[in-house]
């Protein structure tokens, strides 16, 4: 088995490698602001990340979120918490 490719969108991995190249794109995000991918059953999102990561853009194995996890989101301040942005009632 080869998976060189998103297969919704049948967008290949060495398209979105010299996208990630050409622009600087270093996340799924980041490439989908330039290329159409990803968008139905993100099955290819663990392996466009590794893509990323290695270079490589065809894999002979299965990768999934456990093997190559999504990153974290952006940390909060110390002391931030969702409650504090949220208006109260009384102002």
């Amino acid at each position: 088995m080869t998976i060189d490719r998103c297969y919704c969108f049948t967008t290949t991995f060495a398209e979105l490698a010299e996208v990630a190249a050409a622009t600087g794109a270093d996340s799924v995000a980041a490439l989908q602001e330039h290329r159409l991918f990803g968008q139905n059953c993100q099955l290819c999102h663990p392996y466009v990340r590794r893509m990323l990561r290695t270079g490589a853009t065809v894999f002979g194995e299965v990768v999934t979120a456990e093997d190559e996890p999504p990153p974290a989101g952006p940390a909060r301040p110390a002391g931030a918490c969702r409650a504090e942005a949220t208006p109260t009632p009384d102002g």
